[in-house]
């Protein structure tokens, strides 16, 4: 993905580890600060995209505790001096897994991690001068969180929903019902314009996914803005991730 993440901040798709994560590098192009959302891996790769663009990191932040989001930030931390921030307190035992989650994987390089604070949910995220609001979306795990920015109309959704499908929600601590709810009462509130930037894929917007998600479309949840209507059964229990 190439292009302009708010009014003063570029951001590029750096894709990382065997599972093809997006790791999402945020900068400023006048002050080269960068951010890091979700470096799961392949640290020579993310130095490199640094190096690439002329970039001082200055911000890493966590979506959730999976191996794949957060792997390399560790590595990351003690090469670049830049603090952890995220994901929410409920992931750490995610993160004090990932070395024995890449080992089943049989990936190498990947390394648990404390962060030096958790997010929490409703509170605001100030890079460069860009503010970003933080939203704790439980489901495909406990500690999930959406990093949003209102202004520039885009959110970064780790493996909360994809284009066409929605996060697993067969890993230990996961809720589908919690992860419908984080979806419809978090995210599409948020505005049918907003592009999100998922944790693997392509990039789409939630009234697209409103539409033709088949896992969370309006027809399928019953979602209606404020009103409620009532959920299609039918359409749920069809659904390969229905429980």
């Amino acid at each position: 993905m190439s292009g302009v993440a708010s009014p003063k901040l570029e951001v590029r798709l750096v894709p990382v580890t065997p599972l093809q994560q997006n790791c999402s590098l945020l900068w400023h192009p006048e002050t080269k600060h960068a951010a890091f959302v979700d470096p799961g891996g392949d640290i020579d790769t993310l130095l490199g995209a640094l190096a690439h663009f002329g970039l001082t990191l200055k911000r890493i932040w966590l979506t959730h505790g999976h191996l794949d989001h957060a792997g390399a930030a560790a590595e990351l931390r003690e090469r670049t001096g830049v603090a952890i921030e995220g994901p929410h307190h409920e992931d750490q035992f995610w993160l004090d897994q990932i070395e024995s989650s890449a080992g089943r994987y049989g990936m190498t390089g990947l390394r648990n991690v404390t962060p030096n604070r958790y997010f929490e949910d409703g509170e605001t995220l100030d890079f460069e001068g860009v503010t970003f609001e933080v939203l704790h979306t439980p489901g495909h795990t406990p500690g999930h969180v959406v990093i949003h920015n209102r202004d520039a109309k885009i959110a970064f959704v780790g493996d909360v929903l994809f284009q066409g499908s929605i996060g697993r929600t067969d890993f230990p601590r996961g809720d589908h019902a919690q992860l419908i709810a984080s979806i419809t009462e978090k995210l599409w509130p948020l505005g049918e314009d907003v592009s999100f930037v998922p944790g693997h894929g392509p990039v789409s917007t939630f009234g697209q996914e409103r539409r033709s998600n088949p896992f969370v479309a309006d027809r399928v949840t019953g979602y209606a803005g404020a009103a409620k209507a009532e959920p299609n059964l039918a359409d749920q229990r069809a659904s390969k991730r229905y429980s």
